[in-house]
């Protein structure tokens, strides 16, 4: 049964890109043939359905090696674990994007926009890629996992001792998975340190390598066989910066579900209680 703490991050954002992030994670495939091999595109929160999801757009599919472009406000705890299990035995690669498609025309070459969002638990399924890029202009923030139907409130909230137990047994479950995925402790130390009734953490340059999130500057190394000078790719660069606290637009306080569970308008919406 799917975990019952979901993690999630609000940024000011506009336009589409910024609405399907609040969608339930959509995969798709995109084609750059014959110059490069393409990428997955990965878009929207991680809901108990994910993990499936993927499987069903896995089918038939040779993905063994290939990239998966991130662009998510996080989800189930759970579930995102079992997900980034399952890139990393795919030998996936992963980096931070907004997949671009068709632009300037059927004839354009697919691009990679770098102002790009992975929060909470994307930043787990990041650190699943056997080599990890991000780009200087994506924004990577942690902060705690939460009871999700009390954390509009968390400080007023009662807990009981069930609740606890939960909070206890999935921490242990990420920090499992941090270090089978090669990830440090300094990530779990970063993220556990900011509680839900505060503004998410983002990593700067210096965190996202101390942490071990990023293993490569340079965007070829998950992005093979494409020309890093075409306008489709130069968009992507390292990151070279502390960035913490110095966007013109401040992110929104955090919003958080347990098991992410989406009504039928696909929005998702705080669960009346969490769950096994």
């Amino acid at each position: 049964m799917a975990g019952a703490i979901a993690t999630f991050g609000s940024s000011a954002r506009a336009g589409a890109a910024l609405e399907e992030r609040k969608l339930p994670m959509k995969f798709g495939w995109v084609a750059c043939e014959p110059n490069c091999r393409g990428w997955i595109s990965a878009v929207g929160i991680i809901t108990a359905d994910t993990p499936r999801d993927f499987e069903e757009f896995a089918r038939g599919r040779q993905l063994g090696g290939a990239t998966v472009v991130l662009d998510s406000s996080g989800g189930s705890v759970n579930d995102a674990i079992s997900l980034g299990r399952r890139f990393r035995n795919l030998g996936l690669l992963t980096t931070v994007g907004i997949s671009l498609q068709n632009r300037g025309g059927q004839s354009a070459r697919p691009a990679v926009a770098p102002e790009a969002y992975c929060e909470s638990m994307c930043v787990f399924l990041l650190l699943a890629g056997k080599k990890r890029y991000v780009p200087e202009a994506a924004h990577v923030r942690v902060h705690q996992i939460w009871m999700g139907d009390r954390a509009d409130d968390a400080k007023a909230a009662s807990y009981s001792a069930q609740d606890l137990m939960i909070v206890e047994r999935d921490i242990g479950r990420l920090a499992k998975y941090t270090f089978d995925m090669g990830g440090a402790g300094d990530l779990l130390s970063l993220a556990l340190s900011v509680p839900p009734w505060e503004d998410l953490h983002e990593l700067d340059s210096g965190e996202l390598k101390l942490t071990n999130l990023v293993t490569t500057d340079l965007v070829a190394d998950v992005l093979p066989h494409v020309d890093v000078t075409a306008p489709a790719m130069a968009e992507l660069a390292p990151k070279t910066q502390a960035r913490f606290g110095a966007e013109p637009e401040q992110p929104a306080k955090s919003t958080q579900t347990a098991e992410a569970l989406v009504p039928t308008g696909g929005v998702a919406a705080p669960a009346a209680a969490a769950q096994k």
